[in-house]
């Protein structure tokens, strides 16, 4: 079996309601996310010889993470703050993505990887999500 990844950054603003520490406070991360896919190779055609086309798995992690959570207010739908912080914001136009989860990196990194593996019908074997340059986590089944 072959692995392949695809390394994507995108922006994005959340806070964790009831944190004891600073990051309860609204802030923003520039996120570094790894998409890695695994499989054997093709056999023939256009692909042969690739577990996935790079360009493939970038479509696709940019329609179905990127497009929606890039420069978004990311937040917890089932907590009420966070609730009536995204509705404030969807009212003024801007951009929002709820979970229904804490919106911490490793609860980002598995919803991710739901998402990309359940919606995109991706093969997806590890999700990397650094929230820092020097923090990260990862989640794979």
């Amino acid at each position: 079996m072959f692995k392949t990844a695809k390394q994507f950054t995108f922006d994005m603003a959340h806070m964790l309601d009831g944190h004891d520490g600073k990051c309860q406070n609204l802030h923003g991360h520039t996120y570094v996310l790894q998409v890695e896919v695994s499989g054997s190779l093709h056999e023939t055609g256009a692909k042969k010889g690739m577990v996935m086309d790079f360009a493939d798995l970038k479509d696709i992690v940019k329609t179905h993470i990127l497009d929606k959570m890039d420069h978004a207010f990311i937040y917890d739908n089932t907590n009420e703050r966070e609730t009536q912080v995204a509705d404030l914001l969807n009212k003024l136009d801007s951009k929002t993505y709820g979970i229904a989860s804490r919106t911490t990196a490793e609860e980002m990194a598995r919803h991710i990887f739901t998402v990309l593996k359940t919606q995109a019908d991706l093969p997806v074997s590890l999700i990397r999500l650094w929230e820092t340059p020097s923090s990260y986590c990862e989640y794979a089944e």
